[in-house]
């Protein structure tokens, strides 16, 4: 957050609980009382901290270039009759395959369709999911077509969409306000958000939203911000403005660029697009086990299920390589270009260029060519899980060499 003058500057994830008052536990940022704060943004970061500093400014701006869709959680204490039945060994992995399992459903052929997977998450997303797959069941099977599917997920999302601009209606009292918090676009366009205080916190009349009518902020000034052509005065500002995801490059966001063999940096063999075996492995890198989304799992899964299973993997690499005496391990460049050449060819693009600009879609920017490997394993996320089982399995390690 930015106090004052905009030498200051942070974010979220480094809250100063000195400046706010309270504590990560949740104890009260008291201090706020007698401040005018200003929050950028209104994606799923600030849908988490909007209701939490409505509560103790003395006057809270939340500024908005895009309006999320926020849904009910309704979060409830877990049944524990229930979870005492489920919650037999293996029950973590089981959940997180249910999660998985649940949302590659839009993404499956329609035999696979058929089969009923139990929910072991409930919660908003998997609600989502199955939502998703009934639209996909309901395509009969001897009209079922990528275009027929489409479009009854589309049917399926406005009828989703407009209970959802519906219930902004029932809760914001502001009608002119209230307008401007419903999200006009499909539900995937930006991540989903599931909160119940966050659409409140409006009702206060000390909260003001503060649309920009998709331009964003114009300035930050020593006072404040400036909104077409308004300057809201502040003492505070926190951004709540995103994270860096594919519109930077890996060794940006890592914060280091791992030097391989012959003194080439990892920049330089990624230039021009990423090149892995499986997204974690790199010709001319040996040793280096790159963990993230792209070129493997990407986001049909919850992305702690993408770091569970690459752990599991580099575990048994290493294991492999203690209990072999060797002290090298890399994937060779035909098994990497093989695993680019699939990709290119077959791979799953993240986003739609027709949404609103964002994340999921590059800020609505054109894709070059590298873009095109940014992308997950073409046959989903519970496929490539199941690849790298047998793939672990089968104790050849394909594709890799040992030194």
């Amino acid at each position: 957050m930015q106090h004052q003058t905009s030498e200051d500057a942070g974010r979220t994830s480094r809250w100063d609980y000195d400046y706010t008052g309270g504590d990560a536990l949740g104890a009260p940022m008291d201090t706020l009382a007698d401040k005018r704060v200003a929050v950028i943004g209104t994606g799923a970061t600030a849908v988490q901290c909007v209701p939490e500093l409505a509560k103790y400014c003395r006057e809270l701006y939340v500024v908005q270039r895009t309006p999320s869709a926020v849904d009910e959680r309704g979060n409830h204490p877990i049944d524990e009759k229930w979870f005492a039945q489920i919650a037999t060994p293996g029950w973590q992995k089981r959940w997180l395959d249910s999660f998985t399992t649940i949302w590659d459903g839009v993404l499956t052929d329609p035999s696979e369709l058929a089969i009923e997977h139990e929910d072991l998450v409930r919660d908003g997303w998997t609600a989502l999911g199955q939502r998703m797959r009934a639209a996909v069941k309901s395509v009969p099977i001897e009209h079922y077509s990528p275009e027929n599917v489409q479009r009854a997920l589309e049917d399926a999302d406005d009828e989703q969409m407009e209970r959802i601009r519906a219930r902004v209606d029932e809760i914001v009292t502001n009608p002119a306000t209230a307008e401007q918090l419903k999200a006009w676009f499909r539900q995937m366009c930006k991540r989903p958000c599931f909160r119940d205080d966050y659409l409140p916190a409006f009702n206060r009349p000390n909260t003001h939203l503060v649309d920009t009518d998709g331009k964003g902020v114009e300035r930050i000034t020593e006072h404040g911000v400036v909104v077409a052509d308004v300057e809201y005065e502040v003492d505070c500002i926190v951004y709540a403005s995103g994270f860096e995801f594919l519109g930077t490059g890996y060794t940006d966001r890592a914060g280091f660029d791992p030097t391989g063999r012959d003194g080439v940096k990892l920049s330089e063999h990624w230039a021009q697009g990423t090149r892995t075996l499986h997204g974690m492995h790199t010709y001319g890198f040996p040793n280096l086990f790159v963990l993230q989304l792209m070129q493997g799992a990407a986001l049909g899964s919850n992305i702690p299920h993408n770091f569970v299973e690459a752990a599991r993997v580099v575990a048994a690499i290493v294991d492999h390589v203690l209990s072999t005496g060797t002290s090298s391990v890399e994937t060779t460049k035909e098994a990497e270009q093989a695993w680019v050449q699939l990709l290119l060819d077959h791979g799953r693009p993240l986003g739609n260029p027709e949404c609103t600009p964002g994340y999921y879609n590059n800020e609505g920017k054109p894709a070059e060519s590298k873009d095109r490997l940014n992308v997950g394993y073409p046959a989903g996320s519970a496929a490539f899980f199941r690849m790298m089982d047998h793939w672990l399995a089968a104790g050849s390690f394909d594709g890799l060499t040992f030194r």
